[in-house]
């Protein structure tokens, strides 16, 4: 072996050891700060938090470059501050937290790691400007780092606190802004991002929804269904429909209702939604309301399943009475499952239905009235507010909209208090007029009765007045 080979193979010798020995130094470096992480988050469960804060920090410290280890102690900071109500050292170290996420760690693990954090201070407070603030430094930063993605999801998830807060000012300029990211240079949407902006329609037909702006909903709810270049996430879709659904309510076309509730409903069960149950409820309200007696919301392939569940239960009792229009058992439905508007778990707990059970009620009333006076040709008005448990007037009131309607051909009597009813000449069956003439004698009967009973009353009454007459006046021959 020459000397020059002989250097060389002493020179690869050295390097290897060299590395060799580097490769152990590192590795005892990460186990130390290892170490030091795991022995802080034993510290964190103590009563004092200050000292695992601490250890946390001296993590960050060793580590000689920015790295995981420091990622993850920042993020134990960062939540053991803010439960502690420290909102400006909170934001101090978010915003070292921010800066590893250029580089140290992995966009993925990063982006989790913002969601998880972000989250669990949304949570947690009910400081609106400290929350404004923690989103802005958080957008700030994502824009630096260029993570447009990450960037647009914030900006929704930001969007999501203040609707559900009921924060509409703040949140339309969110709106804005996010209208702004998914338009085209000439103001065109950018149907690469139709995904996002079904997202920021979604969340600005919620709004208008709340608001009860019908005109910019509708108007917003039609452009929303002409996006055929993205595919929506089914939760979007499901409550894209459901507003709409609401909307065709407040306009009272119910069949357009029942096809978006019925819509919404999939896509929530598609998505794995909680909401379809509620959503299945209003189905079964729009069912009702439209008049369509052949259609059973629980026959479909969705919605079959559902059919014995203990939320939907009532429901589906009360939607059965309605087709049969027993109007005693759907009364007796609501008494027994209705609770009271705000509560949970009765049928009349959320607002929405409460508001149209009404509208449902005087259906099925008229329903079940205009089979009971079908055999009469007059009947006592008094008698059929008894039978529906309701007042007179009330019911003068629901036989004059049937009247305008149309369901009923007759006039009502204000002087006898009866319904004149008009028999068509096609209606002479025997069995029918026999029916007819049993049900009015039976009612002279009781008219009859009553006017006895009131007969004698007036003349006890009569007879009481006359002797405290002659008691006055020292009367005591004949009056």
């Amino acid at each position: 072996m020459s000397d020059d080979d002989f250097m060389m193979a002493s020179d690869e010798e050295n390097y290897d050891f060299e590395y060799e020995d580097d490769d152990l130094a590192s590795n005892a470096s990460n186990v130390d700060i290892e170490n030091k992480y795991y022995n802080a988050k034993a510290l964190k469960e103590d009563n004092d938090p200050e000292p695992a804060i601490e250890e946390f920090l001296g993590v960050v410290e060793l580590e000689p470059e920015k790295g995981e280890w420091g990622f993850k102690a920042l993020k134990q900071v960062v939540k053991l501050l803010f439960r502690r109500g420290e909102h400006q050292r909170t934001l101090k170290y978010y915003t070292q937290l921010l800066t590893y996420t250029k580089s140290a760690v992995t966009r993925n693990y990063s982006e989790k790691s913002l969601n998880n954090i972000l989250d669990y201070v949304s949570a947690g407070t009910t400081d609106m400007t400290f929350m404004e603030t923690f989103y802005s430094t958080t957008l700030t930063a994502l824009e630096d780092a260029k993570n447009e993605r990450l960037w647009l999801k914030t900006n929704l998830k930001l969007a999501k606190l203040w609707l559900d807060r009921g924060e509409y000012s703040r949140l339309t300029r969110i709106l804005k802004v996010l209208h702004q990211a998914c338009q085209m240079d000439d103001g065109g949407d950018d149907q690469s991002k139709g995904t996002y902006l079904l997202e920021v329609y979604a969340l600005e037909i919620q709004m208008y929804t709340e608001t009860k702006n019908n005109k910019k909903l509708k108007k917003l709810y039609n452009r929303t269904l002409q996006i055929n270049s993205a595919i929506p996430h089914p939760r979007i879709m499901g409550v894209i429909r459901e507003c709409g659904g609401k909307m065709h309510m407040s306009e009272k076309q119910w069949e357009k209702a029942r096809e978006d509730f019925f819509e919404s409903f999939r896509n929530y069960d598609e998505a794995g939604s909680l909401q379809r149950i509620q959503v299945l409820k209003y189905l079964v309200l729009a069912v009702m309301l439209s008049n369509t007696d052949d259609i059973n919301p629980f026959e479909s392939q969705e919605t079959k399943p559902y059919k014995s569940n203990p939320q939907i239960a009532a429901m589906n009792s009360l939607v059965d009475a309605y087709q049969r229009s027993d109007i005693h058992d759907f009364q007796r439905i609501l008494r027994e499952n209705g609770g009271a508007e705000g509560t949970s778990g009765g049928i009349m707990s959320d607002p929405f239905i409460h508001f149209y059970l009404d509208d449902v009620l005087r259906r099925i009333r008229a329903k079940f009235i205009v089979n009971m006076i079908a055999p009469y040709s007059r009947i006592e008005i008094d008698y059929l507010a008894k039978t529906l448990n309701i007042e007179v007037g009330e019911m003068e009131d629901l036989l004059v909209m049937l009247i305008l309607d149309g369901q009923v051909q007759g006039k009502i009597d204000e002087v006898s208090g009866r319904l004149e009813i008009e028999v068509a000449p096609d209606t002479g069956a025997e069995e029918a007029v026999a029916g007819t003439e049993k049900r009015e004698r039976e009612q002279a009967a009781r008219l009859a009765s009553a006017n006895d009973t009131r007969f004698k009353a007036l003349e006890a009454w009569s007879g009481s007045v006359e002797k405290l007459s002659r008691i006055a006046f020292g009367v005591t021959g004949r009056a």
